[in-house]
C-alpha cells in the first residue's frame, strides 16, 4: 500500500475523537442551517425563492448558461476555502476563524438544502441531492480532513513559540504543505465536477418541476 495513504491512515486513527468532534459539528451546523431558512422573514425567503428558481431556469435553459464563468467562480470560491484555512493554521490565532469558516460552509450547505426542499416539495428531495452531491459533500470532507491539520500543526506552532516544545518544524511543515496540494488539487477537480457533472443531473432535474 502507498506510504502516503498509510500515514494518512494512522494520522486519522490518532486522532479519532478529534474528527468525531469536527464532524458532529459539521452536522449542527448543517442543521442549524436548515432549521433556520424557516426562521427568516417572508420577505428573504421570497428573495431566496426567487434567486432558486432563476437558478434552476438558467440551468433548464443550458445554452445560456456561460460554462467558462461558472468554473472560474467555483476555483475562485473552493480554493478561497481551502486558502483560507490553511493559512490561518499558520497563523496560530486562526483557530476560531477556522471553525467559523467551516461552519459558515456547513450551514450554507444545509440551508441550500432546506429551500430546494421547501420549494419544490417531495421532488426537491431529489434537487437538493442533486445541487450537493457529490461535489459539495466530497468538499466538506476535503475541508474536514485540511481543517484537522490545520488545528493541529497551529496548536504545535503554539507550543513551539509559548511553551518551547521541540517539535520538527521542517517535517510537519512539509506535511502541511503536502495537504494544501492535495486539498487544492481536490477543489479544482471538484470545481469541475460541479460545473459540468452536476449541472447536467440539474438539468435533469429542472424536466421534472416544469
Amino acid at each position: 500500500m502507498n506510504k502516503n495513504v498509510l500515514l494518512a491512515k494512522n494520522y486519522i486513527k490518532r486522532r479519532k475523537r478529534a474528527y468525531k468532534i469536527l464532524l458532529s459539528f459539521m452536522i449542527i451546523s448543517i442543521i442549524i442551517g436548515i432549521f433556520f431558512y424557516f426562521l427568516i422573514s417572508v420577505k428573504d425567503k421570497t428573495v431566496v425563492v426567487n434567486s432558486i428558481k432563476n437558478f434552476f431556469a438558467e440551468v433548464n435553459k443550458g445554452d445560456n448558461l456561460n460554462y467558462g464563468s461558472s468554473l472560474i467562480n467555483s476555483l475562485l470560491i473552493n480554493i478561497g476555502y481551502v486558502l483560507s484555512i490553511w493559512l490561518l493554521g499558520i497563523s496560530v490565532i486562526g483557530l476560531p476563524l477556522i471553525i467559523l469558516i467551516m461552519f459558515y460552509k456547513c450551514f450554507i450547505t444545509g440551508f441550500s438544502i432546506s429551500a430546494i426542499i421547501s420549494i419544490y416539495g417531495f421532488k426537491g428531495i431529489l434537487g437538493a441531492f442533486v445541487y450537493t452531491f457529490p461535489h459539495d459533500f466530497l468538499f466538506l470532507v476535503v475541508l474536514l480532513l485540511l481543517e484537522m491539520y490545520s488545528i493541529s500543526f497551529s496548536l504545535r506552532l503554539f507550543n513551539y513559540l509559548f511553551r518551547k516544545k521541540i517539535i520538527n518544524f521542517k517535517d510537519i511543515m512539509n506535511k502541511y504543505i503536502k495537504i494544501l496540494v492535495i486539498s487544492l488539487v481536490s477543489a479544482i477537480v471538484l470545481a469541475f465536477i460541479e460545473v459540468f457533472v452536476s449541472t447536467y443531473f440539474i438539468k435533469l432535474f429542472t424536466f421534472l418541476i416544469k
